[in-house]
């Protein structure tokens, strides 16, 4: 049992088969157990499979198609040669259940205080920022020559245009 394909669906199907290499090779033992169980799992996971058959008997390949079509209710998208393109469309996933979200004041960590309601009127308390720092006590910055300059005065700095010596 499988869906007939339209013309545009079947080229889009040929389309997609195209880059990919066979994931089945049936070999001189014919379509055995193995080798259906392992379409099968490549079909759920990828919906397009390519499968090599070793047959050199155009009729026997056919036959193997129909075959495989048939147990794993899959439709046959091309035959070229020695390739077989079979697919199978994926069953749709069941969605999963939506969690409800817990109301709002339950979302709260346990132990983290509500900030305290203000009177109208009343000022917001200072922030905490640090004070500005004056120049001299503020970190080091920038490059070697810089803090140089900023240490010793600019009488250490060497004067711009000029070449240094050795």
């Amino acid at each position: 049992m499988h869906i007939e394909l339209s013309a545009d669906q079947r080229k889009a199907l040929k389309a997609r088969a195209h880059p990919l290499h066979p994931t089945a090779w049936i070999g001189d033992k014919g379509l055995t157990d193995a080798v259906l169980k392992e379409i099968d799992v490549h079909l759920k996971s990828h919906e397009l499979v390519k499968v090599r058959v070793a047959s050199a008997e155009r009729d026997e390949r056919e036959a193997i198609m129909a075959s495989i079509c048939d147990q794993l209710h899959a439709t046959p998208v091309q035959h070229i040669g020695r390739i077989l393109v079979i697919f199978r469309a994926k069953p749709p996933e069941p969605e999963p259940a939506r969690k409800r979200k817990p109301p709002r004041s339950a979302a709260r960590k346990p132990g983290v205080r509500k900030p305290a309601a203000r009177e109208p009127g009343e000022r917001k308390a200072a922030s905490r920022k640090p004070a500005i720092r004056k120049p001299a006590e503020r970190k080091r910055a920038g490059s070697a020559a810089q803090r140089i300059t900023a240490v010793r005065g600019a009488a250490a700095a060497p004067a711009k245009g000029r070449a240094r010596t050795r």
